[in-house]
């Protein structure tokens, strides 16, 4: 196929990708689901499972195996990290520090717990060779690839959802961000490590394990100063100028970059730059600049591709199912119902730890970034990842009622901070003027004059 050919079929793919993603979400939000859950179903309605099960020639002429999946892929990665950049720009490190002790509670409850229930069920798994894992993967690997597919938590979900009910800052809202992050942190650094290990090649583990702490290091400190001047350069000007933008592009590319070549992943390269920008009117302008492009055009494109990656055909039988329910049992138990009592025993009120449960048990799109890098490395089969993506929509979707039923409808609508400015609540009250996708944003101006 010509290259000429290669952009047309491009074109087409956007289009359809764009507006299945657009109608699915906004179903979704009419039941009361975020717009990130209706894109992971448009995901697995266009690819093989049915799309390809109604119409196969035209999903297979739509989306063909070959270059332009490379082209798909490569462009759904630059979205992934730019969203990180923008989780990372709205990160607040004192989430942590302030609840240190409850969050790494109920944050190793959500790592130890599936790391329990999931060894047990990798076991069942590993005695059936080459349907769940390839050929070559012992059974511990198995048990660490699977307990941290069950422990990650879907963090940017967890974000809205807390600044959509007005939780910011809240105790509740404050011990949900910071196990979220905690318990992420711990399962990607476990993966890590694992497919470094896997690779066979000790030099890679070392390089991961000591270049990451040096890239964070570097990044969180002297990055960090040397950023701020572009803070200090925005404050002066009232906004985000288009060299100041495209000095952040670079950089953000260069880390990923960076952490694709330690071996820890671009993901990470984009999350601790964007922790490392100076907050105020920067972080602000920068987000309502980023967000709309990142969220409504190149984050779709990595649920179409993992979508395309899911084939239901080859849960084909009761014990497959069977396994599936076991999957999502597993879950649920590891994550909902250890981080609820995690909670409890911290003295967090039932109603609350309920809510944190029902949080901390949704997987959204940080499961699906972790299965695609299985995937992609040969770690898992597409049989395991079609499950796992089963068990990633079911407990997404049980995110929202299960809030609301626990927590939402007991709570006083006065009660709580108002919205702030950013995803997980940067406190600037003049962020409040304009809004997108119902956050808090300020008024852009990109180029701004001097």
């Amino acid at each position: 196929m010509s290259n000429s050919a290669l952009g047309m079929q491009f074109f087409l793919q956007l289009a359809v990708i764009l507006a299945t993603c657009k109608v699915v979400g906004l179903l979704a939000q009419k039941i009361g689901q975020p717009q990130v859950v209706g894109e992971m179903i448009a995901g697995v309605m266009l690819g093989p499972s049915l799309f390809g099960l109604l119409l196969p020639d035209w999903q297979k002429s739509l989306f063909p195996s070959g270059p332009s999946m490379g082209i798909l892929y490569a462009v759904s990665q630059v979205g992934l990290v730019l969203f990180m950049f923008l989780i990372g720009l709205e990160f607040n490190v004192g989430l942590i520090r302030n609840r240190v002790r409850s969050a790494v509670s109920v944050s190793l409850a959500g790592i130890v717990a599936p790391l329990l229930l999931g060894s047990v069920v990798a076991l069942i798994m590993v005695a059936q060779p080459g349907v769940f894992f390839p050929d070559g993967i012992s059974p511990w690997q198995a048990m660490l690839i699977l307990s941290a597919a069950i422990a990650i938590t879907a963090f940017p979900m967890l974000s809205r959802i807390i600044l959509e009910r007005k939780l910011a800052g809240t105790p509740l809202g404050t011990l949900a961000l910071a196990a979220g992050a905690t318990d992420d942190l711990v399962s990607w650094l476990l993966f890590a490590l694992l497919m470094a290990v896997i690779r066979q090649d000790p030099t890679i583990a070392v390089l991961a394990l000591v270049g990451g702490a040096l890239y964070a290091a570097g990044v969180l400190t002297v990055g960090r100063r040397l950023l701020g001047r572009l803070g200090a350069q925005a404050e002066r000007r009232g906004g985000v100028t288009a060299p100041m933008l495209s000095v952040v592009l670079i950089v953000v590319m260069l880390g990923a970059w960076l952490t694709d070549v330690i071996g820890i992943y671009a993901i990470f390269g984009g999350f601790l730059l964007g922790v490392a920008m100076p907050r105020g009117v920067f972080a602000r302008h920068l987000r309502s600049v980023l967000e709309p492009v990142v969220t409504n055009f190149l984050l779709p494109l990595f649920f179409i591709f993992s979508g395309l990656n899911v084939q239901l055909g080859l849960v084909n039988s009761w014990a497959m199912w069977g396994i599936v329910a076991l999957v999502l049992t597993v879950s649920v138990l590891g994550k909902g119902v250890a981080c609820w009592g995690a909670a409890r025993l911290n003295g967090v009120p039932n109603r609350e730890a309920l809510a944190i449960g029902s949080l901390m048990n949704a997987r959204g799109l940080m499961e699906l970034i972790l299965l695609n890098i299985g995937l992609q490395a040969g770690v898992i089969t597409p049989t395991l990842f079609t499950i796992m993506v089963l068990m990633a929509v079911v407990t997404t979707l049980m995110a929202s009622p299960l809030f609301e039923l626990f927590y939402g409808r007991f709570r006083p609508a006065s009660v709580g901070p108002e919205p702030s400015a950013g995803l997980l609540g940067a406190t600037d009250a003049s962020a409040a003027d304009h809004s997108v996708d119902g956050i808090p944003r300020p008024p852009v101006r990109v180029g701004a004059p001097r």
